[in-house]
């Protein structure tokens, strides 16, 4: 007869179970932990969309929109972040792999890159419902000014999150920063035209002195025509015979500027000479050229308005006018300032009287006649 076997007992059975699960009882926490982690994903992400949507419908501020917005992928990823970081704590404490060793390290890193990310994307969120809310309100917008803001918080977010993470990582920063100070200093001496050229444009875009699209011109330099675009270092201006000018930033702050674009009225100055025969006329002509400026359209009769004889001239007695349009539009403006000449002209001609030309008088003596104040002709003989 064969060996018999020893048949175990229910209390061997029960040891050999509690032995299992107390081995293996990590395996039970990943694995509940998983499915938290996948529920509270879930949760937070139907939270934010729901979210998200509500603002969308019924607020009148972008802002809490975009801060939806930009927490979405952010906080989806913290929570696989947080989530995925304990079960592989629980890995480690079970099977005691080295190679876990350094998952903190990697959730304080990953923290810190999320929130990078969020502020990064609240940056961007942020411009683009300022952007939005002020076109909604139909409230002027300087693209410009906004993205250069823009472009500044982005880079000061990278390079706050760089520095942080590499605290974090053990390395010393205070080094790199002293580092970064003294090389900063090199490259200022090395690039000063191109730093000045960035500080001359990071002005424009703070005093905002001109924007794209506006019409502009320096009594110092030639320059003159529509700003087309403003970048870091130079400014395109497309001058009025369609050529592209190239001007650095640094320019303008030591040139002054002027902004006809933003001019509220256009000045019609102008003289006109009338014939001395028609002196007696000229106090009319100048009472009714004047009525008829106080009652034209498009003339604004707030501003100063004159009419006033003005001088003697060498052929012709000439009195000006000075008076201010509505429309600031260059073309419209050479409209309206070619109907009020005309009507000048028709308050002259009414009078009976004329525009004068440049003329002489010449006196011709006969012969043999003194010249007045001079001394009789010698008589001539033998």
């Amino acid at each position: 007869m064969g060996p018999t076997k020893t048949p175990y007992s229910i209390e061997t059975y029960l040891m050999r179970y509690e032995e299992l699960l107390r081995e293996y009882t990590w395996v039970i926490q990943a694995a509940v932990l998983c499915a938290l982690t996948i529920l509270a994903y879930w949760l937070v992400r139907r939270t934010l969309l729901r979210l998200e949507k509500r603002f969308e419908d019924t607020t009148r501020t972008p802002w809490d929109e975009a801060v939806v917005r930009a927490l979405k992928r952010p906080v989806g990823l913290l929570v696989w972040l947080v989530g995925l970081t304990m079960v592989g704590q629980m890995v480690r404490a079970g099977i005691e792999a080295p190679i876990l060793d350094s998952i903190e390290s990697i959730r304080d890193l990953g923290v810190i890159a999320l929130f990078g990310w969020f502020l990064l994307s609240m940056v961007e969120q942020g411009q683009l419902a300022f952007t939005r809310n002020r076109e909604l309100t139909e409230k002027p917008v300087d693209r410009g000014l906004v993205e250069t803001i823009s472009k500044l918080l982005r880079i000061l977010v990278f390079i706050t999150t760089v520095l942080v993470a590499m605290q974090t990582m053990g390395y010393s920063i205070s080094g790199l920063l002293a580092f970064g100070g003294i090389g900063g200093i090199a490259i200022g001496f090395a690039a000063k035209d191109m730093l000045s050229n960035f500080f001359g444009g990071l002005m424009i875009f703070l005093d905002r002195p001109f924007h794209v699209g506006d019409w502009i011109r320096s009594p110092d330099k030639e320059i003159e025509g529509t700003v087309e675009h403003i970048s870091w270092r130079l400014t395109r201006i497309r001058t009025f015979d369609k050529r592209p000018l190239y001007v650095p930033n640094a320019t303008f702050s030591s040139i002054t500027v002027e902004n006809p674009s933003r001019m509220t009225h256009r000045r019609i100055y102008e003289t006109i000479g009338i014939r001395y025969q028609d002196a007696h006329k000229l106090q009319a002509i100048v009472r009714d050229v004047k009525k008829m400026l106080s009652n034209h359209e498009a003339i604004d009769d707030s501003q100063t308005m004159i009419v006033n004889f003005n001088r003697f001239g060498p052929s012709s007695l000439d009195f000006f006018v000075y008076t201010f349009t509505h429309t600031t539009n260059w073309v419209e403006y050479h409209e309206i300032k070619q109907d009020i000449l005309l009507r000048i002209y028709e308050v002259v001609t009414r009078h009976g009287a004329d525009v004068a030309f440049p003329t002489s008088t010449l006196h011709i003596i006969p012969e043999g006649v003194p010249e007045e104040g001079g001394a009789p002709p010698t008589p001539t003989g033998k």
